[in-house]
C-alpha cells in the first residue's frame, strides 16, 4: 500500500494539487466551509471536515475526487449518485474530469450531514453501540443496559 504524503496545512495540501482536481477541491472546499460548524484539518492524507466528529472529507486521488460522508447513506434523497461504502453509514460522490457538483447540493449535503451528527452524535461511537443503543463487547454480548422506546434504560 502506497504511504499517504503528509500535509501540515489544508493549504498546503491545496497546493499540492493542479489541474481539474485542484478546481473540484476548491469548489467542494468552499461549499464545506460554508457551514461555519465544520472544522477543517488534514487526516489520513486529505481534507476532513467535523463537528461532533467526522462529516465529510475530501480526497484527490489521480484520477477522480472524492467527496465523502460518514453518514452519507442517509443524504442519498438528497444526491441519488452518493455510493455507499464501509461503515459508519459512509457513502460518497466520485466526481472525474468534466463532471461537476452544483454548489447549492453541496452545501445542502454539508448542512445535512452536520444536522445529523448534532442529532445522533459522532459516527464512530454510534458505531460502537448496538441498534438498541446499547455498547456492544467483543465476544457480541450486550455489556451496557438496553434502552427503551420511552428513553429509559432497562434492568
Amino acid at each position: 500500500m502506497q504511504k499517504q504524503p503528509s500535509f501540515p496545512t489544508a493549504d498546503a495540501y491545496l497546493a499540492s494539487l493542479d489541474g481539474w482536481r485542484r478546481e473540484c477541491v476548491e469548489r467542494l472546499r468552499a461549499c464545506a466551509l460554508a457551514e461555519r460548524k465544520l472544522q477543517e484539518a488534514v487526516k489520513w492524507g486529505h481534507l476532513v471536515y467535523e463537528a461532533n466528529g467526522p462529516v465529510l472529507l475530501i480526497r484527490a486521488e489521480p484520477e477522480r475526487v472524492l467527496f465523502g460522508f460518514w453518514r452519507g447513506q442517509r443524504l442519498q434523497e438528497i444526491e441519488p449518485a452518493l455510493k455507499s461504502s464501509g461503515q459508519y453509514e459512509m457513502a460518497t460522490l466520485e466526481i472525474r474530469k468534466g463532471m461537476t457538483v452544483d454548489a447549492a447540493t453541496a452545501r445542502r449535503l454539508a448542512r445535512a450531514a452536520v444536522a445529523l451528527n448534532e442529532t445522533l452524535g459522532d459516527p464512530r461511537l454510534a458505531a460502537k453501540r448496538g441498534p438498541t443503543g446499547a455498547k456492544k463487547s467483543t465476544g457480541g454480548k450486550v455489556t451496557s443496559r438496553r434502552i427503551r422506546k420511552d428513553g429509559r434504560r432497562d434492568g
